[in-house]
């Protein structure tokens, strides 16, 4: 039985709870993939290797952080030739770029139940701002976070020399993730009884 769930369920009765915040990443349930296209033809990739710090409570988005790490040399990109194409140095360049990072300096909820991370994308030596939509699941502890977004690939240098021509492979990246997350009940004091004033005497 998961020990988390007689601390949440002792926890759930006492008034000094105000939150439970999701903030232990569950590797092997998450994900990062991506979607690009070659003449028009959709090819799927992703990444089996990154690192997920996150902390959110979906009742106070605003305090949220999220930053990932993504080993990018661990692309798959549906064949030994591919990967060894796209970790060469005209596209990722993983001998001198190895990781990709991003790293949350916003979050908010935005209608129909969804929320926006906004932060920078750094690839490839160069960072752009990227804001990404995503909805949370909750499962008794634990929650997923599933959303994405899109990338412009020639921002990043992805794709150098003759793969710059984005006729033969599109400008647009989708990149979508699934990041499990358990809980850690947070509590807190109760406020403090408010004091009598003391009978004149």
């Amino acid at each position: 039985m998961n020990k988390l769930f007689p601390a949440i369920a002792a926890l759930a009765v006492s008034p000094g709870v105000i939150a439970v915040e999701y903030n232990t990443v569950v590797p092997e349930k998450s994900s990062i993939a991506f979607v690009s296209k070659q003449m028009g033809v959709a090819v799927n990739g992703k990444f089996p290797k990154f690192s997920a710090q996150v902390s959110f409570d979906p009742a106070k988005p605003e305090a949220g952080k999220v930053s990932i790490g993504i080993d990018l040399a661990s692309v798959d990109a549906g064949s030994k030739d591919a990967n060894d194409e796209v970790t060469g140095k005209q596209w990722f360049n993983v001998r001198m770029f190895p990781q990709a990072t991003f790293t949350s300096t916003a979050i908010k909820s935005v209608a129909g139940g969804k929320f926006e991370v906004t932060g920078p994308l750094a690839i490839k030596g160069k960072s752009q701002p990227v804001t990404a939509t995503f909805i949370v699941k909750t499962d008794g502890p634990a929650a997923t976070f599933e959303g994405g977004f899109t990338l412009k690939r020639i921002d990043y240098a992805i794709g150098e020399g003759p793969w710059a021509d984005v006729s033969m492979v599109a400008n647009d990246v989708t990149v979508n993730f699934r990041v499990v997350a358990t809980a850690a009940p947070v509590a807190v004091a109760p406020p403090a009884a408010a004091k009598t004033p003391a009978k004149s005497k």
